[in-house]
């Protein structure tokens, strides 16, 4: 049973970063042709969300466009430096040095003589955390070799708010 369990879930996780590098590859392409538009992406299993208004017309060619460049070998397009991995390591890294250089302090004297350290160190984290963010895209949160994923639609979502437009796959 817990066999079963772990297997579910290391196919749900392979789905989830190939869905998360098609995603990176199809903002990638369409922030070439629509460099003015914001846009955001959300990856799940079943594929992603795309928030921004582009026609739809421009996301079926990104999309497609985006999973054949994957599928040659492509593999930099799965990175994006706009990434939540990236936001996440920034977040862990800039903590963790934090609590390194305020650790141990004892009252609220130490920690203001300790504060210039930990302002170094948070500094440093940042400096560290793109290239550290962008380790985790490639080797956890995203799968560029997409194999056998396949699109089966991309549709506008109509509801009030931010263009939201849904890309589902299978595979």
């Amino acid at each position: 049973m817990l066999h079963t369990l772990l297997l579910q879930f290391v196919l749900w996780l392979d789905r989830l970063r190939r869905n998360h590098a098609l995603e990176h590859a199809t903002l990638h392409l369409l922030n070439r042709t629509h460099p003015q538009a914001l846009l955001i992406g959300r990856s799940d299993r079943k594929g992603f969300y795309l928030y921004g208004d582009v026609p739809i017309e421009a996301v079926g060619q990104a999309v497609f466009g985006a999973a054949q460049r994957l599928r040659a070998g492509e593999s930099r397009l799965a990175i994006h430096p706009n990434c939540g991995t990236n936001l996440i390591a920034a977040a862990m890294l800039t903590t963790l040095a934090t609590a390194l250089a305020l650790g141990g302090a004892r009252g609220a004297r130490q920690r203001l003589e300790r504060l210039p350290l930990a302002v170094l160190a948070s500094l440093a984290a940042l400096v560290v955390a793109r290239p550290a963010g962008q380790l985790a895209q490639r080797h956890l949160t995203t799968q560029p070799m997409i194999g056998g994923l396949q699109v089966l639609s991309i549709e506008r979502v109509a509801k009030p708010g931010p263009v939201v437009h849904r890309v589902r796959t299978s595979g």
